[in-house]
């Protein structure tokens, strides 16, 4: 996905301010071994953008004064409750460097479980994306989490997911393979299913 952006070289919060007021967004690239750029832009464009999940998961092909560089979206700073973007970080991709990037989970076949069909389970999704480390030409833009054989009050893992070839999950401090879905049957659903055993045959 293609960004443009443009230099500028008034730094400060009132050069921001006043980019902001211009309709324009202030940023930083970053890494690589080069030196931080200051870069700014369009507000519009960056906010539709920002609403695609590809452009928080994905290499962007970052365009600065005609010159194109890869860089990852790390960290976006929004108005607390005007819709303005108030700053943007990318960070430059070294190809040959393993980056550590989080990438949404995708959730398939929930809708033909038979757990949530017949049993009438409801599927948690406690978490939505994954940290995976891998060659930037190896990151995928998502995963895939298959649903369709959770049963109620089965989980399904960071592990139970099937991840492309180079890439790998990182494993976090406090859980190296946590829950990422699982089938729950609410209490009213058990109660109604016992009811029903417990009616006797005509």
């Amino acid at each position: 996905m293609k960004v443009v952006a443009f230099e500028r070289s008034l730094q400060g919060t009132g050069a921001s301010r006043r980019l902001r007021i211009a309709g324009k967004t202030p940023a930083i690239v970053y890494g690589a071994g080069a030196e931080p750029q200051m870069i700014e832009l369009d507000h519009n464009a960056l906010w539709h953008a920002l609403k695609k999940e590809v452009f928080h998961s994905s290499i962007l092909d970052l365009e600065i004064g005609g010159k194109s560089q890869p860089v990852l979206l790390r960290d976006v700073q929004y108005h607390p409750f005007r819709q303005l973007v108030l700053h943007v970080d990318f960070q430059r991709v070294d190809p040959k460097k393993k980056l550590h990037t989080k990438i949404p989970v995708h959730f398939m076949n929930q809708e033909t479980n038979p757990a949530v069909k017949l049993h009438s389970a409801v599927i948690s999704h406690v978490v939505t994306e994954v940290e995976i480390e891998c060659l930037p030409a190896d990151l995928p833009e998502f995963v895939e989490l298959d649903l369709a054989k959770i049963e109620a009050g089965q989980s399904l893992h960071a592990k139970d997911i099937t991840l492309p070839k180079g890439v790998s999950l990182v494993a976090h401090v406090e859980s190296e393979n946590p829950v990422i879905a699982s089938a729950t049957v609410p209490a009213g659903a058990v109660s109604s299913e016992a009811a029903e055993g417990e009616t006797p045959a005509a």
